[in-house]
This record gives structure tokens, C-alpha cells and sequence, in this order.
């Protein structure tokens, strides 16, 4: 069993839930709510982690708030 860190955003345009995996290219999906992203996201991370040459370019470490004046 292996766990990823997934950033979920909502498009203004289209009102869907967005998630990715940052430095794991490919690793990314869509969904009308929550849920369902939570569905999908882990569906395609499984598919690619099946290709033997699959290559992280960066290694999620956390996220930080900035405050700009």
C-alpha cells in the first residue's frame, strides 16, 4: 500500500472537483463532487503505477500560506 498527498481545487468555470498528484505527471483527475474525485483519482494513480518506468520529478513536502501586503 503506498499514500499520496493529492491537491483537490474546484474550476469556477465548470464547478468540478480537479485533483493531482504534484510531481507524479499523469497522476490527476476530475469529478462533480468530492466523492467522486475520490473515486477517480485513486483509479488512475493504480494504472500508472503499473508502468516500470514511472519517474517522480519532485517530492511533495508540504504547502505553506503567504501574506502579501
Amino acid at each position: 500500500m503506498k499514500t499520496f498527498t493529492a491537491i483537490a481545487e474546484r474550476d469556477p468555470d465548470t464547478k468540478f472537483y480537479v485533483g493531482y498528484v504534484p510531481g507524479f505527471s499523469g497522476a490527476h483527475s476530475q469529478g462533480e463532487t468530492l466523492d467522486e474525485l475520490q473515486e477517480n483519482l485513486p483509479e488512475v494513480i493504480e494504472m500508472l503505477l503499473e508502468d516500470e518506468d514511472l519517474v517522480f520529478e519532485t517530492e511533495f513536502v508540504g504547502i505553506q500560506q503567504i501574506v502579501v501586503q
